[in-house]
């Protein structure tokens, strides 16, 4: 009979280890994404902080760790939900003026997506007129900080001669005007389309007139009559 080993080969004798901890930056976008969630279910003020560590079955210790308050976790939605209006800072290298506008204002973003980034623009509107701390928040890391990122890329767009105006800066201000009040009203209301294609047709349009002006004739664009 042969003889039993003294030791249990290398593959028998592994043990299951514990679960891979989440960082602290896995922990932080669990988080955010969860109370983005709840937020939109139960608004700003219906949710406690009890709340975001019940539903993300995380200890208050970490969530106040990561997040000190409610107002410091509002912040990190807010900055989320600026990259999906706006996609900057970005490369678009390559592309003419008008298309690398229609990609940092996300022009065709999906349908579900596109929902989710309006019905919290929505949200935001609302109670900040009861949360004064929701309005200033939205100002300061929301339509302050798109403002100062859209100048900045127009600026570089301008010094490299593919842009002719003499203020990037009411430029920036003009195109976020046009773009963003087609996607939501300042009552917090969404703007009234027949469906996401005839809005997403009113932006490129947007964008074609901000890019080539209306006195001369319209540049085609490929793919569109």
């Amino acid at each position: 009979m042969p003889e039993t080993p003294a030791f249990p080969p290398a593959a028998a004798s592994r043990t299951r280890g514990r679960p891979k901890r989440a960082t602290p930056a896995e922990q932080r976008a669990k988080i955010v994404a969860a109370t983005r969630d709840l937020f939109l279910a139960r608004g700003y003020g219906g949710t406690t902080m009890s709340d975001v560590a019940a539903h993300c079955r995380a200890s208050k210790r970490t969530l106040y760790e990561l997040f000190p308050s409610k107002t410091d976790l509002l912040g990190a939605i807010i900055e989320q939900h600026r990259e999906s209006m706006l996609a900057l800072p970005g490369d678009y290298e390559g592309l003419d003026l008008a298309q690398a506008l229609e990609r940092i204002f996300q022009v065709d973003i999906g349908e579900e997506e596109d929902k989710a980034r309006a019905a919290f623009l929505n949200l935001t509107i609302v109670e900040a007129v009861r949360y004064p701390e929701v309005g200033e928040m939205m100002r300061r890391l929301g339509g302050l900080r798109a403002h100062a990122l859209l100048t900045q890329w127009l600026e570089g767009e301008r010094l490299a001669g593919r842009l002719f105006v003499d203020d990037t800066a009411s430029a920036a201000r003009m195109l976020m005007d046009m773009m963003f009040g087609a996607i939501v009203t300042k009552t917090g209301t969404g703007a009234e389309w027949p469906g996401l294609d005839a809005r997403k047709d009113y932006m490129r349009r947007c964008i074609r007139i901000f890019v080539y002006g209306i006195g001369n004739p319209p540049v085609p664009v490929p793919g569109q009559t």
